[in-house]
């Protein structure tokens, strides 16, 4: 366990599981988590779908996400090091597909739409993102809705607690068209 978390840290549990359940994902799927990082998303997801393929431009992520992968015992997650759209240029279809990043989104989401059978979810902290994404899901004729999710937790203050907010994020899903 040597490799440093890569920078831009874990997703919050809270919107993992709801981006996961926003996918819908079944035992038999196989899932692309572009823009994977610390392969929190791939890891919850390996043991809910049959596979998992993560991609992330980055290889300090994605040696991070492979030993965590790997300490954790989980088998069934390939990882890839490479840009998303090099990754989305090949005839693989998929049934569902989660984006944690942002890069190429106007380049990628177009691929996505015709490799994806069921469910595209985008999770954004920007708002130029959020209005990217959603714009470019209604041009291809998938988008289904966007969410905002603001998250706070309790932490301890004066013998008492208080909710110390966690900055807010966009889940924004579509549906795919292959067939």
């Amino acid at each position: 366990m040597g490799t440093t978390m890569p920078a831009g840290g874990p997703t919050q549990d809270e919107i993992m599981a709801i981006s996961l359940f926003k996918l819908g994902l079944l035992p038999e799927d196989c899932l692309l988590d572009l823009g994977c990082g610390t392969g929190k998303i791939s890891r919850a997801a390996a043991s809910l779908v049959k596979q998992v393929c993560a991609v992330d431009r980055r290889q300090d992520a994605i040696r991070y996400a492979k030993e965590q992968a790997e300490a954790t015992g989980l088998t069934n997650i390939e990882f890839f090091c490479g840009d998303a759209l090099d990754y989305v240029t090949t005839d693989r279809t998929f049934d569902c597909a989660f984006v944690g990043g942002s890069r190429g989104i106007v380049d990628v989401l177009p691929r996505l739409a015709t490799q994806v059978r069921r469910t595209i979810v985008v999770n954004a902290v920007l708002v130029r993102t959020v209005n990217t994404v959603v714009e470019t899901m209604q041009q291809l004729g998938i988008f289904r809705e966007a969410i905002h999710v603001q998250v706070s937790r309790s932490q301890g203050i004066g013998g008492s607690i208080m909710f110390k907010p966690i900055d807010p994020v966009y889940i924004i899903v579509g549906s795919g068209t292959a067939c």
